[in-house]
């Protein structure tokens, strides 16, 4: 089996050995800017002299003496520095962190984008100039987000360890709501040039199998890494070779990766025979269904429509009334669609949204309705910054024709 390349190494060992350094000093902030001097020391030294036998070890002591020279040079810490200066490569168990890791970067007095941040940051081992593209935003915005996170946890006073209980369990939900999150992101980005970026999705899916390893025996955890999986192996058949979005009732489903299909919906089938259902393994399985289908006629829309209802009951949320309206259509008709998608009318959190009018200009469309459908997909287009979905928008209402443009041509 061959070794894996020193940056997967290095991103790979990132959370183990921070996680070393935070439970023996504490001092989330300081120990992450040692970790992050380590690592950039072995991505310089390492492939000129060799990746070290014990590479986590190595990275330990460096960031070990790295931060105990700062402690020494800091005279506010002169009482404390003396009872670990002398420990330059301390000796620090084997065990894996990255869970309880995983837990501090989330802690509830950040926001979501702080906790994103934070988690890819010290978690994922991306650089901030990395996280600030991906985001789309200036490397120093995103240093002072990352700055900021780590202030408040320290303000917060939070230890290093598991919480118990019921705490543990909110702060599982943040957890997995984070990686949803930086996967969405990935997988369908939500402003620029490209329609996904390939590298944040994968470091999504990276994530949720460390917490997944974990906790194998938690139906939700087992349920996002599913859904992760099941999604992302639809990616090459997402657009075409120029970048134009492919939906998915269009995709060629022979480039669909089998492999991650097979893995995601073999996690399904064993989540399900679990205790309870969750939001994320009701959306895993709805992928599953997406997944067993060999064409997109073949699609058991009742089943799709079914899962959805569940999980409207379950976790009521206006997209996931959206994705109904569609299932809805399939079984019903366009019009029961467009009769559940006016319910969300309302709905302040759907105002203008792009989603929502592609749909009803997608259902529109199917109910014959093409000046309707025309207009709410010019308006659509405006709504979203997305490029690749711009595109594909104005395609859609290329195809259909104003009836006053018609009328003024034939004058």
């Amino acid at each position: 089996m061959t070794a894996p390349p020193i940056e997967d190494l290095l991103r790979e060992l990132t959370p183990r050995v921070l996680g070393a350094l935070v439970r023996r000093y504490g001092q989330f902030e300081e120990c992450e800017d040692a970790v992050q001097e380590a690592v950039l020391a072995a991505a310089v030294q390492w492939p000129a002299e060799g990746v070290p036998d014990s590479p986590r070890g190595w990275l330990v002591a460096v960031a070990s003496r790295r931060l105990i020279d700062q402690m020494r040079s800091d005279h506010a810490r002169r009482e404390r520095e003396s009872a670990t200066a002398t420990e330059v490569a301390p000796e620090v168990p084997d065990t894996d962190d990255t869970l309880v890791l995983l837990f501090l970067c989330c802690h509830p007095t950040l926001t979501a984008a702080s906790q994103t941040a934070l988690t890819l940051r010290a978690v994922g081992g991306l650089t901030t100039a990395e996280i600030a593209r991906a985001f789309l935003v200036p490397e120093a915005t995103m240093a002072a987000r990352i700055s900021r996170a780590k202030q408040r946890i320290r303000a917060a006073g939070s230890s290093f360890g598991l919480p118990a209980g019921a705490e543990r369990e909110e702060r599982l939900r943040v957890v997995l709501h984070v990686l949803y999150l930086i996967f969405n992101e990935g997988y369908t980005a939500s402003s620029g040039s490209e329609l996904h970026r390939a590298d944040l999705a994968h470091e999504a899916i990276r994530l949720t199998r460390m917490v997944h390893a974990q906790l194998a025996e938690n139906g939700e955890v087992t349920g996002l890494l599913a859904l992760m999986l099941l999604t992302h192996a639809r990616r090459e058949a997402r657009t075409t070779a120029a970048g134009d979005l492919v939906p998915l009732g269009e995709q060629d489903r022979t480039t669909w990766d089998r492999a991650m299909i097979d893995e995601g919906i073999e996690l399904v089938k064993a989540a399900l025979a679990g205790p309870a259902l969750g939001p994320y393994l009701l959306q895993a399985a709805i992928a599953a269904t997406h997944a067993d289908a060999a064409t997109a006629e073949d699609t058991d829309w009742a089943q799709v429509h079914a899962l959805y209802l569940i999980l409207e009951r379950i976790a009521p949320n206006p997209m996931v009334t959206l994705n109904r309206a569609i299932a809805l259509a399939e079984t019903e008709g366009p019009p029961a669609g467009l009769a559940l998608l006016s319910t969300l009318d309302g709905d302040e959190r759907m105002a203008g949204h792009h989603r929502l009018l592609s749909v009803r200009a997608h259902l529109l469309e199917k109910a014959g309705d093409t000046a309707g459908a025309y207009e709410h997909y010019r308006r659509a287009v405006k709504a979203t910054a997305s490029i690749a979905e711009q595109r594909y928008l104005e395609s859609r209402a290329s195809r259909l024709r104003r009836p006053s443009t018609r009328v003024h041509a034939t004058r």
